[in-house]
């Protein structure tokens, strides 16, 4: 029997990459709708029968993904995706039935999908035993977790640059690069996407398609157009940084933490 499953993410590479792997692991899973927004995915669970199984990113462009479980009644387990295990405890009061970490690897995937046929099954202390091993095993600090310097280049030597010595990461010209407090730039071999799962997201923030920002970098904000907030950055950028609409309230929600 085929069963309904929702993708909620707002990279579009990475839902794409999840629904192929969806497809590959469980072929009788078929994935009605990648949605990539809090407010699309409550008017998309308003207007449609409940799916049987959710995957959901917790940090999505207009603020954390636990805001649909505020508006509409999410009865579906859900498979939780993210790259930062702080949210776990929050996710599994939210129906959760796995967390899985990006990027998300084959086998994870699978075992998350063998929890999910245990659950319509029934088998309910089963799941409760796996549940409690992983959230005792989320509880435990991973101090290696968030990348801690970068290697650069420039000229003929080679320099590793601290992460906190990053005031922000910005894309020129479809190149990516790091710029420190002191005002030094180096080109880096990484794209936004990537240093989303690499940077403490405690002290950066990415706000929109071609800026992520430390903490430290911002030194004024001011409010602007359609719910937008433009920042000024130190060291400054000969351009205005304004944070996406998309992005708005999750940044607010970062700033306020």
């Amino acid at each position: 029997m085929s069963l309904r499953v929702l993708i909620i993410e707002d990279e579009p590479a990475a839902a794409k990459r999840l629904e192929r792997m969806i497809g590959e692991a469980d072929p009788e899973m078929n994935v009605v709708a990648r949605l990539d927004s809090v407010s699309g995915s409550v008017r998309w669970l308003k207007e449609h029968i409940s799916p049987d199984l959710i995957f959901l990113d917790i940090n999505l462009g207009d603020g954390l993904s636990f805001g649909i479980f505020d508006d509409v009644t999410v009865s579906c387990p859900v498979i939780f995706t993210t790259a930062y295990d702080e949210y776990a405890l929050k996710a599994f009061r939210h129906n959760g039935i796995d967390y899985l970490l990006k990027p998300v690897r084959m086998e994870e995937l699978r075992e998350a999908l063998r929890k999910f046929r245990e659950w319509r099954l029934g088998d309910g202390e089963k799941w409760a035993g796996d549940l409690k091993s992983l959230m005792e095993t989320l509880r435990q600090p991973d101090p290696d977790k968030w990348k801690k310097r970068f290697v650069v280049n420039f000229g003929d030597k080679i320099r590793a640059v601290e992460t906190e010595e990053v005031a922000y990461f910005m894309i020129i010209e479809k190149n990516t690069f790091l710029l420190t407090h002191t005002n030094d730039s180096y080109g880096i071999a990484y794209s936004l996407e990537q240093l989303d799962e690499l940077l403490d997201p405690g002290k950066f923030f990415r706000v929109n398609r071609r800026f992520f920002v430390s903490f430290a970098s911002i030194k004024n904000m001011w409010t602007y157009s359609r719910s937008r907030i433009k920042l000024e950055l130190k060291p400054p950028v000969p351009e205005d940084v304004i944070v996406s609409t998309e992005r708005a309230s999750g940044f607010r929600e970062w700033l306020n933490q």
